[in-house]
């Protein structure tokens, strides 16, 4: 038996608002949309263009307020082959939340607020 990563999900409060924020902050493009019929809700998938593995963007319509993220101990990790590069960019974004030079690592936060984890491809 063999498990393969398919997909991470989070839920979105402003669905426009966020794939704008991950294709400019990380270059993720729609891969693919699901609709509900009642137009109660719809997912986004977003990829790199390079993995399989995709983040799902679930919009609600009757979700009226923030999500809770608790202590917010969770997060999802990118690398990148230009670190320097995307840390100016992101510094540009207004979007870093937390720098650990030491570690030579930093996370942005998105719409929502959820930690992303940027790390340098030969780490």
């Amino acid at each position: 038996m063999e498990f393969k990563f398919a997909h991470n999900n989070i839920n979105v409060l402003d669905l426009e608002k966020s794939m704008a924020f991950y294709e400019k902050a990380l270059g993720l493009k729609e891969v693919r949309r699901k609709e509900a019929s009642d137009g109660s809700f719809i997912l986004v998938y977003l990829g790199d263009g390079s993995s399989a593995h995709q983040l799902e963007l679930t919009w609600l319509r009757d979700w009226d307020r923030p999500y809770n993220l608790g202590d917010n101990e969770f997060h999802i990790a990118f690398t990148v082959d230009d670190y320097e590069k995307a840390h100016e960019h992101h510094k540009q974004m207004d979007c870093i939340v937390f720098e650990n030079p030491s570690m030579g690592i930093y996370f942005i936060a998105d719409p929502d607020n959820y930690w992303l984890e940027i790390l340098p491809q030969n780490r």
